[in-house]
């Protein structure tokens, strides 16, 4: 992989930005989850979330996902630079994509897609007898310190101070108040619903990037995109099941609204600010600095005291297993690879598919269920995306 790639995110789930096209220099800002703006993507997948953005902006669709890649933007020759006189000056072309054999673009599609949609599944089980602090910060600080181990290694220039500031803030958002609250409600509320809310992400990216100053002003198929998914926010948020109950556990909800408020954030700050060229390296920055953060958080809540190792049951031992090499390395991997190889619009369709298959694996595996307004509420958040993440570039606001 390239020293240029940049990505930001991020997640398992929770949670980075998916450059249009690569950057011809490493010094673009990108932003960890989906970052939107114009021209960019948004999605989301287990407090991994993810934002596809183009070369021209943000403003795409975001894929599910916690995700995680950053991008910095790519100068675009006006008119009046198309003269010969400037045509010296302007800027190099992005490199065309490589081609791929197609069984390794298969298999990195399956990861992204199944991989990052069971990490919802995987959480739910590993928090069954591991603290959810504790459970997801040693899982980020082992896959972020070996990744970044093994890239010092290889040579990868260590970040400079301000690209540790960038990774503190953007890991914080990200995989702190995005994966963190996911790994927190899971004993709370279904994973299949969890999956749900959080696709909610990309709604939140172009609010907040909407109203950040110098925002972009989202076009009327964006706005369209945002009552919808809005309207689908309230249904599960205020639904109630065939008995008159409320089908989410309230606490749990608004935790996980706010896991994506927080993912977004990271996602639209992440793009303005410092980061290393390498993507990879930006992602070991923001599981290590994102895992310490929730490590931290665990021995606030009191999690030490109340962890008894002798009390892990083999699948939540396993399900960490499966999250810290699995969720957190093959599938960045895999989604950063594809990046280099595939097309946006291609890249983006795990936002779709994620929720999808978290809802799956709980109720088949964890016997849930849904209520049916959940189920038309989480088809009204899925066409929300899709809407946004099709949707023409904004417009600059005046």
């Amino acid at each position: 992989m390239k020293r240029d790639a940049i990505l930001d995110e991020e997640s398992d789930g929770v949670p980075g930005k998916i450059p249009a096209e690569p950057e011809s220099r490493g010094s673009g800002a990108g932003c960890g989850g989906r970052d939107c703006g114009s021209g960019s993507g948004h999605f989301a997948s287990e407090g991994k979330i993810v934002t596809v953005t183009s070369a021209s902006g943000n403003g795409g669709a975001e894929a599910g996902g916690i995700g995680t890649a950053g991008m910095g933007s790519t100068e675009l020759e006006s008119p009046a630079s198309s003269s010969p006189s400037s045509a010296k000056n302007s800027p190099p072309s992005a490199p065309e994509q490589p081609k791929a054999p197609l069984g390794w673009v298969i298999a990195a599609f399956a990861a992204v897609y199944i991989i990052w949609g069971s990490t919802y599944f995987g959480i739910t089980v590993a928090v069954q007898t591991i603290p959810p602090f504790l459970m997801a910060g040693t899982r980020f600080l082992i896959a972020g310190g070996g990744l970044y181990w093994v890239l010092r290694r290889f040579g990868i220039a260590a970040p400079t101070r301000p690209q540790w500031k960038t990774g503190v803030i953007v890991g914080g958002l990200l995989i702190f108040g995005g994966n963190g609250g996911v790994s927190w409600v899971q004993g709370r509320v279904p994973s299949g619903l969890s999956a749900l809310i959080i696709a909610s992400v990309p709604l939140w990216i172009m609010i907040l990037d909407w109203l950040r100053p110098g925002g972009s002003r989202p076009r009327g198929i964006v706005l369209a995109g945002l009552a919808v998914g809005g309207a689908g926010v309230l249904m599960i948020v205020l639904g109630r099941n065939s008995l008159g109950q409320r089908a989410v556990d309230p606490v749990g909800a608004a935790i996980l609204l706010l896991a994506a408020i927080s993912w977004a954030a990271g996602s639209v700050y992440s793009r303005f600010a410092a980061k290393p060229a390498s993507a990879l390296m930006t992602v070991s920055q923001q599981m290590i600095a994102g895992g310490a953060f929730q490590f931290l958080a665990g021995i606030a809540d009191g999690e030490i005291p109340r962890f008894d190792p002798a009390k892990i049951t083999a699948a939540s031992a396993w399900a960490f297993v499966y999250l810290t090499l699995f969720g957190s390395l093959v599938g960045y991997t895999a989604y950063v690879w594809l990046l280099r190889v595939s097309t946006p619009a291609k890249v983006s369709t795990y936002a779709y598919v994620n929720p999808l298959v978290a809802v799956v694996l709980g109720h088949w595996l964890l016997k849930e269920t849904l209520p049916a307004s959940v189920a038309v509420a989480g088809a009204l958040i899925l066409l929300s995306v899709i809407l946004i993440s099709r949707s023409p570039q904004p417009v600059d606001a005046k």
